[in-house]
C-alpha cells in the first residue's frame, strides 16, 4: 500500500496540471496529457495519467517511469545526472545504466516527504521547468 503522503503528493499535483495546462508554452508541449511517476524506496510504484488521450499518455508516462527509475537507482535529479556523466565527474559504471539509456531531459528528482520517506519522481508533459516546478510546489504543500 501506498504512503498516505504519497496519495497526498499526488492530490496536490493534480491541483496543478490546469495551471500549467493554461500556461500557451506548457500546454503546447503537453498537448492536453501529462504522467507523474513516484517510486518509493522499496519499490512501490505509484503514478497517475492525467488526461484523455491514452496512446499520448501512455507515452509520456513510459518517459515519467524513465525518469522516476533513474533517479531511483543514482539518488540524482535527471540531466544533472547525465551532465556529471559526460563531464567525467561521475563514473556511470557502478548505476548500470548504459549511455544511450541516459534519460537527459529535467523532470526527474529525489524529494524527500515531512517524515524523511525519500522518493523518486518522474513527472512528464509540460517543459522540463514546470515539470521540477509542479512536484516542488506540491510538495510543499504535502510536507506544510
Amino acid at each position: 500500500m501506498a504512503h498516505p503522503e504519497i496519495e497526498k503528493l499526488i492530490s496536490s499535483i493534480e491541483e496543478l496540471v490546469p495551471v500549467y495546462m493554461a500556461i500557451p508554452e506548457d500546454y503546447a508541449k503537453a498537448n492536453g496529457v501529462a504522467s507523474l511517476c513516484i517510486i518509493d524506496e522499496d519499490g512501490l510504484i505509484s503514478g497517475k495519467i492525467f488526461g484523455t488521450d491514452k496512446l499520448r499518455g501512455r507515452d509520456s508516462f513510459r518517459i515519467a517511469w524513465t525518469k522516476a527509475s533513474q533517479v531511483w537507482i543514482t539518488g540524482i535529479k535527471t540531466n544533472e545526472y547525465e551532465r556529471l556523466v559526460f563531464a567525467d565527474q561521475i563514473d556511470p559504471q557502478p548505476f548500470g545504466i548504459k549511455l544511450p539509456d541516459l534519460v537527459g531531459w529535467l523532470g526527474g528528482q529525489p524529494v524527500t516527504l515531512r517524515d524523511g520517506t525519500k522518493l523518486s519522481v518522474g513527472f512528464s508533459g509540460f517543459r522540463g521547468s514546470s515539470d521540477l516546478e509542479i512536484v516542488q510546489k506540491a510538495l510543499e504543500k504535502v510536507n506544510g
